[in-house]
């Protein structure tokens, strides 16, 4: 059995993990925990009341964090004629079309978000073997496969993140840096919790956020009260 770190039991004892805090709260003492040597990641976990293993019931979208990531991210696009040069002055990191498959096929992969206008799905479509594992494949349900490229760009430099709930029906997403104050990790897990409650499934009943959580990269996970977010959690 491996032995229990001191950092590990440092953090246990900081955190009640059955109490329900105020997201400020929880917020607090994540950052207070996250005492690694570099800026760990602030993740969010809902459970939401669906049903994942029905098809209408998987929830799915993005939505732009008011406060950013605070990642660096490069984004491709598939697209062509004008639309090229109005992706790349929105910031696209690399734009083509035939050209750009060919560096995917040969595994030139150095970026995180795909965006296609319409008429290049002929050439992305060819590429789903690559990029579906990879969580890259462009996808009109959170906005990657548009025809204004430009502010698909935008979005997704401007700290966009994309959800879907698991095999569990929970949702995980970055909301932040432990760097960031309070008050923005609150600002974007709120607007999170929004987009899900605008993407509630008609067929979702009863109370529809179940559970939340946050945690930083190497913390342990402090539970959030739902009431906190009333106005999603209702049934």
């Amino acid at each position: 059995m491996a032995k229990v770190s001191k950092r590990a039991k440092a953090l246990a004892a900081k955190v009640d993990r059955q109490k329900l805090h105020t997201l400020a709260d929880a917020l607090a003492l994540v950052r207070e925990c996250a005492n690694a040597k570099f800026d760990e990641s602030i993740d969010v976990a809902v459970q939401l009341g669906v049903d994942p293993k029905k098809s209408d019931q998987v929830v799915r979208g993005a939505v732009v964090m008011p406060s950013g990531t605070g990642k660096t991210v490069r984004v491709a696009v598939f697209t062509q004629g004008p639309k090229v040069e109005e992706a790349k002055a929105a910031g696209a990191d690399v734009v083509g079309m035939d050209d750009l498959a060919e560096q995917v096929k040969a595994g030139n992969l150095n970026f995180d978000v795909v965006i296609a206008s319409p008429d290049a799905m002929r050439v992305v479509g060819t590429l789903g073997q690559i990029l579906g594992p990879r969580g890259l494949m462009p996808n009109p349900k959170v906005g990657t496969v548009t025809a204004d490229v430009a502010t698909a760009v935008r979005n997704a430099k401007a700290g966009q993140v994309q959800y879907r709930t698991d095999k569990s029906g929970i949702i995980h997403a970055g909301v932040g840096r432990a760097s960031f104050q309070v008050e923005a990790l609150e600002t974007n897990i709120r607007a999170l919790v929004e987009a899900l409650n605008r993407a509630r499934p008609t067929a979702s009943k009863g109370i529809y956020l179940r559970k939340v959580a946050v945690s930083s990269t190497m913390g342990i996970g402090v539970r959030v009260d739902p009431a906190a977010f009333s106005a999603a959690s209702a049934g």
